[in-house]
């Protein structure tokens, strides 16, 4: 499309250009101090690192505008829930009026994201919606965290809350709070949240009125609809521009833990007509007996979040989700009903629909193509601090980061926030051990851990840690991708599996794997866990090999990986001052031999695999790279029906690629 036809799209239909502008920028600022707010009232650890999020929405439930540094995933539900409470108070809204709400069957997320609902009004007209939503450290249920792997239905995961007024008409309503909060851990610490969300939805209020003293309410009012209308324009416009066509892919939970081996697939088809984007995720599994499906709020939103991100420069508001739609088949995995678990939808189900619909995006516009990225992960512990007076329960919760897709022209990024949401800070270890009685005994990045490629994925990260004074305390995780490991694309290689580890070498370690609940930890227990890297992109042989020598000084890449994976043989004459020589001879005849026999890799009986693998000849790397076998790592046992599946989708990202 032209440039006089894409402004001709993206012109104002009704507000001069100038106050549209004005105050559709005005409407980010809005939130953004919302979001300040909330960034320094809060009094959870996890909600001042960021994984909150807010918005501005009208009268209807549409949302207006969001924040800059917001979660993909809350965004794309917030207006949901504001849809949530107009439809169960109707016309008993009023002036003063404030409202609570974590249903994740009623478009919410899970039930640790809880939203507060402030109706803005002019005189007696409702003509917005402020909503902060911020993730609670804690909900309830039979798991501190609220993360209980072996719930089936939601009842074990926290405290269902569906739209509840908490203030009428100005007056604040204690009882109820005291309901909602008793029944959680902490619950001054969740008083605290509560009012600073409802606070910063206060600001965004008084922000509101401001503007409407200002520019008047018809010119507010009409900017809402106009700043829709013009995201739905622009949209349209970027998509009259795009190839029309089917595209599919699929991508993979690692389990359902009553069925054992075999990945759980979400399968995604993009159709782009004239002027809409429709995904179909038909095929998709059933719902499986555990935490990591997702409700229809955020598997939707998976769909936004993965389109987004290939059109940064446009606004996300309700009139983008006029143009793309989803159909999200019931009862299954991408939409499961209550009462089902949903609370590790984030591991699960929404970031492999955000990461398939980035190889489909990566095909259709190849300027912008990403491989696979790690997987978002949260390790939880909780009990008594005996640091205090043994009475004090405490909550350890942490996120990591870890390595972005190779993307086409350059390396994926190392050891960045999740795609779940980029916003999200890492959490320093000084709060962390100020608050709770574990130590961080490492964080640094992991060699080896991007997957290999033309242009290599992002690398990984290793967290460790030691527990102290601790009483009664128990550990859970949240994650996925030890067995549908972060892939590569176009040739690329994957990454490497995640998963936690009790006591790392010593008698007592043991292999967790990336999902449990419950696991009774004492004083001087210590865990560790690593992040994958992204997956590569494009062919590693064809790497430059000055690259590869690059990633070995800077120690993102071992010398044995270099040859393995790259077939660049380097040798190191002083590490201290990082000098090192390439064999160009050498290599050359290394990557013939790599190119000649990769192929055959990928057909070797998996078993074979195994044998070698538990023998000592190759190391988990080998298994997953050049075999692409998945095994349980619990057991060192291979899992065939994973494996198959697995190989599958490997040939397709990367084999026919090398031929």
């Amino acid at each position: 499309m032209s440039t006089m036809k894409l402004a001709e799209h993206n012109k104002v239909q009704n507000l001069d250009p100038v106050t549209f502008e004005v105050l559709k920028n005005g409407f980010v600022n809005l939130v953004d101090q919302m979001a300040e707010q909330m960034l320094r009232t809060c009094y959870s650890f996890v909600i001042y690192n960021r994984d909150f999020s807010c918005a501005l929405c009208d009268a209807e439930g549409n949302t207006v505008m969001q924040g800059t540094q917001d979660i993909s995933v809350h965004v794309g539900t917030l207006h949901l829930t504001a849809k949530a409470v107009l439809e169960d108070f109707a016309d008993d809204i009023h002036p003063g009026d404030v409202f609570l709400v974590n249903d994740p069957y009623r478009g919410g997320t899970h039930f640790s994201d809880v939203r507060v609902v402030l109706p803005v009004f002019h005189g007696e007209k409702l003509i917005a919606l402020m909503q902060t939503n911020g993730h609670w450290a804690d909900v309830g249920g039979s798991n501190p965290g609220s993360f209980d792997i072996t719930a089936k239905e939601h009842f074990g995961e926290g405290l269902r809350i569906p739209p509840v007024r908490i203030y009428s008409k100005g007056q604040y309503l204690k009882d109820i709070v005291n309901i909602i909060v008793k029944n959680m851990r902490i619950p001054e610490e969740r008083i605290g949240d509560l009012r600073s969300q409802v606070e910063a939805a206060k600001v965004g209020e008084k922000q509101l009125n401001e503007m409407i003293d200002k520019y008047g309410i018809d010119t507010v009012l009409l900017a809402f609809d106009e700043v829709q209308n013009y995201v739905e324009r622009l949209m349209k416009a970027k998509i009259a521009a795009l190839p029309k066509g089917e595209w599919e892919t699929v991508d993979y939970i690692d389990m359902d833990p009553q069925l054992g081996d075999g990945l759980i697939p979400i399968r995604v088809k993009m159709t782009i007509t004239d002027d809409e984007i429709l995904y179909d995720l038909s095929g998709s599994h059933p719902y499986i007996s555990c935490f990591l499906n997702a409700g229809f709020g955020s598997a939707l939103s998976g769909t936004y979040a993965g389109t987004k991100t290939f059109f940064p420069d446009i606004p996300l508001n309700s009139g983008f989700y006029r143009v793309v739609k989803t159909y999200l088949p019931e009862n299954t995995v991408v939409n499961a009903p209550s009462p089902v678990a949903v609370s590790g939808y984030c591991s699960g189900s929404f970031e492999k629909i955000m990461n398939a619909c980035f190889e489909l995006w990566s095909n259709i516009m190849p300027e912008r193509a990403i491989a696979c990225s790690f997987n978002l992960e949260y390790l939880l512990i909780g009990g008594y601090d005996k640091r205090q007076n043994g009475s004090e329960y405490f909550m350890w919760y942490d996120w990591m980061a870890g390595g972005h897709g190779g993307r086409i022209d350059r390396d994926g990024a190392n050891t960045t926030s999740p795609v779940f949401g980029v916003g999200l800070s890492v959490q320093p270890c000084e709060g962390q051990e100020r608050l709770s009685p574990v130590i961080t005994t490492k964080h640094q990045i992991i060699t080896d851990s991007a997957g290999p490629g033309k242009y290599r994925g992002g690398c990984g990260v290793e967290k460790g840690g030691i527990l102290t004074d601790t009483n009664n305390t128990v550990m859970s995780y949240c994650c996925d991708r030890s067995r549908s490991i972060t892939w590569g694309i176009k040739g690329g290689l994957p990454s490497i599996p995640q998963g936690a580890i009790l006591n790392p070498n010593t008698e007592d370690e043991e292999f967790l794997g990336t999902i449990f609940s419950n696991v009774e930890v004492k004083k001087g227990d210590s865990f560790t866990r690593p992040s994958a890297g992204g997956g590569g992109l494009g062919d590693p042989l064809e790497r430059d090999i000055h690259a590869v020598l690059e990633d070995v000084i800077d120690e993102y890449v071992s010398r044995e990986r270099a040859k393995l994976d790259y077939g660049v043989i380097i040798y190191e004459i002083d590490r201290d001052i990082d000098e090192f020589e390439v064999d160009y001879e050498a290599t050359l005849k290394e990557r013939e031999y790599i190119r000649n026999n990769r192929c055959q890799w990928l057909e070797m009986d998996p078993h074979e695999v195994e044998g070698l693998y538990n023998a000592g000849v190759i190391n988990q790397m080998d298994v997953v790279r050049r075999h692409g076998v998945i095994m349980d790592y619990k057991t060192n046992k291979v899992l065939p029906i994973s494996t198959k599946q697995y190989r599958e989708e490997m040939k397709k990202r990367s084999l026919v690629f090398w031929a």
